[in-house]
């Protein structure tokens, strides 16, 4: 991956925030890792919300609409930071 675009997504990383802690997604390791296929001009995003979630019920509704916000918002940052590429979350 060339380094602009490793500086492009470094910066996502760090813009798009926990709406309940502010700490970004890079400081709560929410993404895992980031690959590129040049062939496919696809960005594969691989996040971990799941080791991430707690054992009572209601609090895991909660924690999954606040999942569901930080993907909406990374989708949005890395839409804006690379618009000629498809981001796909796994």
């Amino acid at each position: 991956m060339k380094v602009d675009m490793t500086q492009k997504i470094d910066s996502v990383l760090d813009r798009v925030k926990d709406p309940e802690s502010n700490l970004s997604v890079a400081e709560l390791g929410l993404v895992k890792k980031v690959r590129f296929s040049e062939e496919q001009n696809l960005l594969y995003v691989f996040t971990d919300f799941v080791s991430r979630q707690p054992g009572c019920v209601t609090c895991a509704g909660i924690a999954m609409a606040v999942s569901a916000t930080i993907l909406r918002n990374l989708d949005a940052e890395f839409q804006k930071e690379f618009p000629d590429l498809t981001i796909e979350f796994v």
